[in-house]
């Protein structure tokens, strides 16, 4: 098979194969908008000067000093996790009518190994659209952004420019990963002339085991600080590394948690649910436990993040708060010195990145929701045709999302302050403590419960056309 005939077999289908296409490409602007403000700030040039001399061409002290910058580029790289689960459930949209493609091309004489770069292109040539434009929005932004205040100080980064390799890695280098990515994923699907087969994925009740994982994570935070303290004088530089892990294994461990939850709360709802929707939920949620997992997988993150910026924020707080009262008891006024300031504008920054990567993970939220509904809409179609309300199957489909992602936001709230509150330790030197922050962790588990309702409301608005009587047609 040429190249061309692989091209135009990879950007063929219907209207659900463009909307695919367009979210992969969506996926693929916003993590290379992140990955290149990443460089630029890494591309930030040293005045001359001591190892810490600033540069004073930039507002904010995120840029201007050369020991923040290397969190500031990590913070905007982890911003691409909730923008590439964002395309890992893009993927899944539309899959029976693409399965339905694949087979027919078998049954055309392509070959397994033909079927695979085709779908492999989809997803590269997609991912490059995306990038290419990304990097066209990021030159125009820096053009357009590029304005000196008064004092001749810049808001962003926009005199400088990345390394050009760096920038063709990000730019060629994201639709690779993606092509290879959906290469991994096929080696679970085997595409015949009369369908597409899928092996078993996990099978059997999930285990609560991921609680050791959490444990161990926040374990391994918590113990940060007193070996620091007592290695003082000693390079501590491999501290970094084990509180990045412990991180990560606690994020792991609520992800994948989610998986158990979701199992008990649909047995949970089988014994104490009356109503047909909360029975329907608890089936779906028994049989598939582990979708939970990979629903919320980018929605918990982001949870876990804010919680822990909750915790810094109440530790910044109270510093400020004991600054003023010495500097009331010193005669100096009543003011908290210019670095608490500085922290609490940090925090500021990283609850607005938490914000925005709850909107991404509900986008793509919506569409896995969205593509359930598709996928299943000739079984749904047979419920209403044998009586069964729309209504109950959309409260069905309620409770299947509300029931494990409550308490998985609860679980992922602390475990974030768990973390933020060891990590910080004790803070005053009157040996007061920062007090819990309720309210801005309510208001962070409500607005990510909110963002899955608003979710779910416009999921269901698919409902009404994918259950109509002419779904039950053979296609």
């Amino acid at each position: 098979m040429s190249p061309g005939t692989l091209a135009r077999l990879a950007v063929a289908g219907n209207r659900t194969d463009v909307a695919r296409v367009t979210l992969t490409a969506l996926s693929a602007v916003l993590a290379t908008l992140a990955g290149l403000a990443a460089l630029t700030v890494l591309a930030i040039r040293k005045p001359p000067g001591h190892a810490w001399q600033q540069s004073e061409q930039y507002v904010n002290a995120l840029l201007r000093e050369p020991g923040l910058r290397g969190g500031t580029a990590f913070a905007l790289v982890m911003l691409t996790i909730p923008v590439l689960a964002l395309a890992g459930q893009s993927a899944r949209l539309g899959a029976p009518e693409r399965d339905r493609r694949l087979a027919a091309l078998r049954l055309a004489g392509a070959t397994p190994g033909q079927v695979t770069r085709i779908v492999m292109l989809e997803t590269g040539l997609a991912s490059l659209a995306g990038t290419l434009v990304g990097l066209a929005a990021y030159l125009v932004g820096r053009e357009l952004l590029h304005r000196p205040d008064a004092n001749g100080q810049l808001v962003l980064p926009t005199d400088v420019l990345p390394w050009k390799p760096a920038m063709a890695a990000v730019v060629l280098g994201l639709p690779l990963v993606a092509a290879m990515a959906t290469s991994v994923m096929l080696r679970r699907v085997t595409t015949t002339p009369l369908g597409v087969f899928r092996r078993a994925g996990r099978s059997g009740s999930p285990r609560p085991w991921p609680a050791l994982l959490i444990g161990l994570g926040v374990l391994a935070v918590a113990l940060v600080e007193p070996i620091r303290w007592a290695l003082q004088g000693a390079r501590v530089d491999w501290l970094g590394m084990v509180l990045l892990v412990g991180i990560f294994a606690a994020v792991m461990g609520v992800v994948v948690g989610t998986g158990w939850i979701s199992y008990l709360a649909g047995r949970v709802l089988h014994r104490r649910a009356r109503g047909p929707a909360a029975l329907l939920a608890a089936r779906r949620l028994t049989d598939d436990p582990w979708a939970g997992s990979r629903t919320f997988a980018a929605l918990l993150a982001a949870v876990i993040i804010g919680a822990g910026a909750a915790a810094f924020r109440a530790s910044f707080l109270l510093r400020a708060q004991i600054e003023r009262e010495e500097s009331r008891v010193a005669g100096y006024g009543d003011e908290a010195g210019p670095l608490n300031s500085f922290y609490l504008t940090t925090v500021d920054l990283v609850d607005l990145a938490v914000a925005v990567a709850l909107i991404i993970a509900a986008a793509g939220l919506l569409v896995t929701l969205v593509e359930g509904i598709v996928s299943r809409r000739r079984g749904y179609a047979m419920l209403v045709a044998n009586g069964v309300p729309r209504a109950t199957i959309g409260a069905s489909i309620l409770w299947q999302v509300l029931a494990p992602v409550v308490p998985a936001v609860l679980v992922a709230l602390g475990v974030g302050y768990a973390i933020g509150r060891l990590y910080v330790g004790d803070t005053g030197r009157d040996g007061r403590t920062p007090g819990v922050p309720l309210e801005q962790l309510a208001l962070l588990g409500a607005g990510a419960v909110v963002a899955v309702l608003a979710t779910v409301g416009l999921g269901l608005l698919f409902l009404r056309g994918n259950t109509a009587v002419e779904e039950l047609r053979a296609t």
